[in-house]
């Protein structure tokens, strides 16, 4: 999720959305409820609790298939599509030719040669433009997919969706599938609980979320909500934490990057990856975890205690599972450790905060 673009769209279930009262604001593009009447505070701790609903229609999924397709999305991202078993999902990135980080996508595997690819909205545009330049020299095509997308978060996520008719009790954590035709569904999510997202078409949308909020285990829950729920999972957001001035060294995310695949490396990035790779980071990505109650925000700045500059926060806000304001951000690489003591600069202000592993609160996906 990141961005900005010029014309400000509308989801296909917004008058679902102004009947439930939401409360709108601009994001990557899109006007997006931020929160409903309940608030951000109870839609957070709903979600932990029971099952939020998200609408997440903004981000964009490209279906592509063909003879080399495989080939294709491992030129164009770190990634052994060839070893992902059908209905197996993986987080990979999309790299420029310097390893900075242009996005973050899951791929899905749908068949021999049938991939579905998910990503963030205000990137779209130019992912799209993006891999349809590295898939000139592939036999294999990318077609953009209008759908409504919908988030079913929750540790009730799993009993709503079977008493909605939509049996996936067989997925574990990060595997996906095509219930009917049209409909693509996976066991993943942006919140740390198990969950899953479902694409269906357009017409089919409202009476997907309608048969979902039918259970009063369900509720809508917004933008802001989303954010503290990833925030506390220590997850990244695009164009916060991760830009492509950052690269995966230092955001951490080298886990997503198999070692055979760098050794290979064939994909956009590689060279630039190796050399990062074998210099160490400068910087590294870390949680913060600021003294008191006072949230730190995205743009403040680090400081040692005698004073020098070490690093910046990307993201922060409260999180209301964890009960204390929590942080993502960079520091200097030898004080990437939790327990270090550093002072956040928040208007004139120097507020302690302490490096804190992530994530904040635990996971609770279900292991397949």
């Amino acid at each position: 999720m990141s961005g900005n673009e010029q014309t400000t769209k509308t989801l296909p279930l917004q008058d679902m959305h102004k009947t439930a009262g939401a409360r709108f604001g601009a994001f990557a593009g899109w006007l997006m409820p931020i929160s409903y009447p309940a608030g951000v505070m109870k839609e957070h701790l709903h979600t932990r609790a029971h099952a939020g609903l998200f609408d997440i229609s903004h981000m964009r999924l490209f279906e592509v298939s063909g003879p080399d397709v495989a080939a294709f999305l491992g030129r164009a991202c770190p990634l052994d599509a060839d070893a992902l078993d059908i209905g197996q999902s993986k987080y990979t990135l999309l790299l420029d030719e310097h390893a900075g980080i242009l996005d973050d996508l899951i791929v899905t595997r749908l068949g021999a040669h049938r991939f579905m690819v998910v990503a963030n909205a205000g990137n779209a545009a130019a992912d799209e433009k993006h891999l349809k330049a590295a898939a000139q020299d592939f036999d294999c095509t990318l077609e953009p997919l209008e759908r409504v997308f919908l988030a079913l978060q929750g540790p009730d996520a799993e009993e709503v969706l079977v008493a909605a008719g939509i049996d996936a009790t067989h997925l574990g954590f990060m595997q996906g599938f095509e219930p009917r035709p049209g409909w693509f569904l996976t066991r993943s999510g942006y919140t740390g609980e198990d969950g899953f997202e479902i694409a269906v078409p357009v017409e089919d949308g409202a009476a997907l979320a309608e048969n979902l909020l039918a259970d009063k285990r369900v509720q809508w829950v917004g933008l802001a909500a989303r954010d503290s729920l990833r925030l506390e999972a220590g997850l990244c957001l695009h164009g916060h934490d991760i830009d492509p001035s950052t690269d995966p060294v230092s955001a951490a995310l080298m886990w997503a990057i198999p070692k055979p695949v760098r050794e290979k490396g064939v994909f956009i990035g590689a060279e630039a990856l190796a050399k990062k790779t074998a210099a160490g980071p400068a910087e590294k990505r870390v949680g913060l975890k600021p003294e008191g109650r006072q949230p730190v925000r995205d743009g403040v700045e680090l400081f040692s205690e005698s004073g020098e500059r070490v690093g910046r926060v990307t993201s922060g806000g409260f999180g209301p599972s964890a009960e204390a304001p929590v942080a993502i951000g960079y520091v200097a690489t030898e004080l990437a450790r939790p327990g270090i003591r550093l002072f956040a600069d928040v208007r004139g202000n120097r507020l302690p905060i302490t490096v804190h592993s992530l994530p904040f609160v635990p996971h609770r996906y279900r292991k397949g």
